[in-house]
């Protein structure tokens, strides 16, 4: 039986707050081989929702739903310990950057000077490089009761960190309410002008992390008329292609395995399914707006992604190769689980007519992505 203490969380301490209202309960996760404590917040809503949230990454380290029959499960994939999240480095949960997603060959130019960021994606730079905000221990620096529960983790990046310039001082923000939303906002501010793009690389498996059904029946929308096709490298041509006619027109709801392995499209041989940019808009907005619908018919639960960013990078779980397991003890294979990560465009700092990543001392960058959960009765009122 899975219990917070179970998770790895122990000494929790709850805060007090109202009956009726969302909770959040500090602990720690273990520590880390050089002794520094790893703190933990556990979010629980009254519906039986709860995010356990780990300060090594910044991460979603479990994220608890009920089904249609109230059976509650774990549908984020993720560790039991702190141990297997240094010796299986997946960026499972974490927040990713500086630079979510990859840059061609790591180099960009700012102002007229080149910069080189680690490459740990063969050859190109994924997430931030090989010590990127996925591997690192954040602060906590506030944790507040309903009716909204939340957690604000902080990081700050040292000019120079992974190559990129600038001091970035970056809050994470988790927040969980009584309508089962959970809400993750990144803000960041710099020193130097630098280039910022965050995201959140949650796994998700509504059957429950470790199911049997895996990912690939989940149905999913994605209101975006084009992605970005990529090479053989997995960076972006710098085309716009429409999605009419293809296996990535998701516009009306579609399982996932039914074109996944379809090698008739080289771009799905690219990618070895899907991992591809999504083309909801041009610029980074305002307000939300809808990223994707993802719903699993058999325990029926679903979730609605908002976002206001102009790019969802949907990744269909294709490099989970069984050579790890997760805490329901169940070997994680290739497509047991999807991402769905809110962003600019990959390497956007090196293509014409992407959205801009470049950030100014004085300005704020802000990414804010909402996750709107449900069972099969919740699904069926949207």
């Amino acid at each position: 039986m899975k219990t917070f203490a179970a998770l790895g969380v122990v000494a929790a301490m709850a805060i007090a707050a109202p009956a009726d209202a969302a909770t959040a309960k500090r602990g720690t996760f273990g520590k880390l081989p050089d002794g520094r404590t790893i703190d933990a917040v556990l979010l629980t809503n009254a519906r039986g929702v709860s995010a356990n949230i780990i300060a090594y990454g910044a991460s979603i380290q479990s994220l608890v739903l009920p089904d249609r029959a109230g059976k509650k499960a774990d549908i984020a994939l993720g560790h039991d310990t702190i141990g297997d999240y240094l010796k299986y480095p997946n960026f499972i949960g974490a927040t990713v950057g500086r630079f979510a997603n990859r840059i061609d060959g790591g180099r960009f130019k700012l102002d007229g000077r080149d910069y080189q960021t680690p490459l740990n994606d063969g050859v190109n730079s994924l997430h931030g490089g090989s010590a990127g905000f996925d591997k690192v221990l954040w602060q906590v620096v506030s944790v507040k009761n309903g009716p909204t529960a939340s957690v604000t983790l902080r990081y700050v990046s040292p000019d120079g960190d992974q190559g990129y310039p600038g001091t970035l001082t970056v809050d994470a923000t988790y927040a969980l309410d009584e309508a089962n939303n959970l809400t993750i906002e990144y803000v960041a501010t710099t020193d130097k002008a630098t280039i910022v793009n965050i995201s959140n690389h949650a796994y998700w498996n509504l059957s429950g992390e470790g199911s049997a059904n895996g990912a690939m029946g989940h149905i999913v929308t994605i209101p975006a008329d084009s992605i970005t096709p990529v090479n053989e490298t997995l960076i972006p041509t710098g085309v716009f292609r429409p999605v009419v006619g293809t296996v990535f027109d998701f516009r009306k709801p579609r399982a996932i395995g039914d074109r996944v392995r379809d090698a008739s499209d080289k771009q799905i041989v690219y990618g070895r399914g899907y991992d591809h940019n999504w083309v909801i808009g041009r610029k980074v907005t305002n307000t939300q707006h809808l990223m994707s619908r993802v719903s699993d018919p058999v325990s029926g639960r679903s979730f609605e992604l908002w976002s206001n960013q102009p790019g969802l990078q949907f990744y269909s779980g294709n490099f989970l190769n069984g050579t790890f397991s997760g805490k329901a003890d169940k070997i994680y294979r290739e497509g047991d689980a999807i991402v769905m990560e809110p962003q600019i465009f990959p390497d956007a700092v090196n293509q014409k007519g992407f959205p801009e990543a470049r950030l100014e001392p004085g300005q704020t960058y802000r990414n804010i992505m909402t996750y709107k959960f449900g069972s099969g009765a919740t699904a069926a009122r949207r």
